[in-house]
């Protein structure tokens, strides 16, 4: 399984991004789906989640500016995130959970909020 994530960038506060996370090879019995991040010096955490069912869960610091997605037919996941501030600067990590098989993590993609 390969993960491929994209999209961060450099951005002004209020500013948004759109994350993708391509995800290809035996991708079946996947049953969550997320995106974490990691600031300097902090622990990862999580950021948002989709289940398979379309279940969501948000970190309650990004409730309300982001949004997780998913398109089955393309097998990526998206966050889309909105009225960004400095203190959402970090790497964004997408990440999947398959039933009997693990967590799968992709490589990163860094997002810089401008004060």
């Amino acid at each position: 399984v390969q993960l491929q994530a994209s999209g961060g960038g450099l951005v002004q506060a209020g500013g948004s991004l759109r994350l993708s996370c391509a995800i290809s090879g035996n991708i079946f019995s996947i049953n969550r789906m997320g995106w974490y991040r990691q600031a300097p010096g902090k622990q990862r955490e999580l950021v948002a989640s989709i289940t398979t069912g379309g279940s969501t869960t948000y970190a309650d610091s990004v409730k309300g500016r982001f949004t997780i997605s998913r398109d089955n037919a393309e097998n990526t996941v998206y966050l889309q995130m909105n009225s960004l501030k400095p203190e959402d600067t970090a790497v964004y990590y997408c990440n999947i959970e398959r039933l009997g098989y693990g967590v799968y993590w992709g490589q990163g993609t860094l997002v810089t909020v401008s004060s």
